[in-house]
């Protein structure tokens, strides 16, 4: 194929991507958006393998473990659970920054595969791209793999500190762009597998400080890392197809975590760079002994509800777990017969990542029209007769607004706390992933429901 036909299908195959991308913005049009994903995809490797030529045997051995790649991320896209969505993505990105990784290794060990010069006198353009390439790639990977493990809960989600830390990943950064400038001049390979090496170190180094309420930034931020990988290395293969997925995903990564950002009242900065999630809980537990919470039954809820004008359900991650969105939709078409006015609000990080509690719900068909976002529905709690909050803890926890001491103060939260009544489904009084104690348990109009999400709300349905 001719290098202006393998260039025109590229930029096919990036608006294409493009089109995935505007797609994936709303539930309504996200299948949409992944079968335009998929279509640009598959022009992008089938043109790839029409441009190299002849392949020789190597063409056994890539379409081998093209099978085998294929295979394990189908099958692990057929049984992951929406719940453990946030640490697949978080998994699937270290493999785009590993996979920039060897890329960048090879390049440079092989210079003469890639038309890049010969071993110790490629061109300077080429190196400073696949050492760029290399650098974030490992940063992405080794970060990714740390946010998997917190969100796993393989390691804990609290963060970790220690005395000058932030001043020690200054100066590795600074480290990695010396080394950088000292391989251009030296193009040894010592100072390569250096600059990698420090490089993984780095991603292991951001990342450990960053507490559970940061985690949504910390997803999109790699999401973004692994895109600027996949570029740099796309300018090091001269492949324009690599260039355009990798500068789409990296600034669109670096918009989502910014807007999420402003959407918690986070600094940028200050969340890339961690610290962020410590907190005292001894006040916590004095509240608890202090002051008992109410408990309540399915008959008390469904009591409460039925004679509500107004209804406002709040998912959150244990709905998720629990996979209660299709008895919620059950117990809202009830309460629907029975005259009563029912909305969904959600958190911009409600669950684990953006659009979480969106999939679901759009999971149990429920209307688009029905379900609004904080800033859309946040006054309607004042005038709202019955909250009902399904696992969400973090999100609609009243000391985001009046406790400086708190990780998550000044993060916008849901203001649950101002509907009349107050039904919390949750197993325990345990804290939530930020890992700090929810003060609207303790309110005089909060009712605590413990049980199982799916198994109490359909205990309300059967009482309506």
């Amino acid at each position: 194929m001719s290098a202006n036909l393998s260039a025109f299908f590229y930029l096919i195959s990036g608006i294409l991507f493009i089109l995935a991308l505007r797609g994936l913005s709303s539930p309504e049009t996200s299948r949409q958006g992944n079968y335009f994903g998929i279509a640009g995809m598959t022009i992008a490797i089938v043109v790839t393998f029409l441009s190299v030529g002849n392949f020789g045997l190597g063409i056994v051995y890539v379409l081998f473990f093209l099978l085998i790649g294929g295979s394990i991320g189908a099958f692990i896209a057929f049984r992951i659970p929406m719940t453990a969505m946030p640490e697949l993505v978080a998994g699937f990105h270290s493999l785009v920054g590993l996979a920039a990784v060897f890329v960048a290794i090879s390049a440079f060990l092989k210079p003469e595969a890639f038309n890049l010069g010969v071993t110790g006198n490629i061109k300077l353009a080429s190196l400073i791209e696949m050492s760029l390439g290399a650098a974030i790639g490992a940063i992405t990977f080794s970060g990714s793999i740390i946010a998997f493990l917190k969100l796993r809960g393989i390691m804990s989600g609290a963060p970790i500190t220690f005395k000058g830390q932030h001043i020690l990943n200054l100066i590795l950064g600074f480290s990695i762009i010396v080394l950088i400038y000292y391989l251009c001049n030296s193009q040894l390979t010592t100072v390569f597998w250096t600059i990698v090496a420090i490089s993984f170190l780095v991603g292991v180094l951001l990342i450990i400080p960053i507490g559970g309420a940061d985690m949504p930034v910390v997803i999109s931020m790699l999401n973004s890392y692994s895109g600027w990988a996949a570029a740099g290395i796309g300018f090091t293969l001269e492949n324009s197809a690599l260039i355009i997925t990798g500068a789409l995903v990296g600034s669109s990564g670096a918009i989502l975590s910014y807007i999420m950002c402003k959407g918690m009242n986070r600094s940028f900065f200050n969340v890339i760079l961690g610290g962020w999630g410590a907190t005292d809980q001894s006040s916590s537990k004095e509240r608890k002994e202090q002051k008992p919470v109410k408990n309540g039954n399915a008959d008390d809820a469904a009591f409460l509800m039925k004679n509500a004008s107004s209804v406002i359900i709040v998912p959150g991650y244990g709905m998720a777990v629990a996979q209660a969105q299709h008895a919620l939709r059950e117990m809202v078409d009830a309460l629907k017969k029975n005259g009563v006015k029912v909305s969904y609000a959600i958190h911009p990080v409600a669950g684990r990542m953006p659009g979480h509690m969106n999939v679901l719900l759009a999971e149990a068909n429920v209307p688009y029209d029905e379900v609004f976002e904080l800033e859309e529905i946040n006054n309607d709690f004042a005038n709202c007769d019955v909250a009902y909050v399904i696992g969400a803890n973090d999100v609609t926890n009243p000391v985001a607004k009046s406790d400086p001491q708190s990780p998550i103060y000044g993060m916008p939260v849901l203001d649950v706390e101002k509907s009349k009544s107050v039904l919390f489904v949750k197993r325990s009084l345990s804290p939530g992933y930020a890992g700090i104690d929810n003060d609207l348990f303790y309110r005089d109009n909060t009712l605590m429901l413990f049980a199982d999400a799916k198994k109490m709300t359909e205990e309300i349905v059967k009482s309506l």
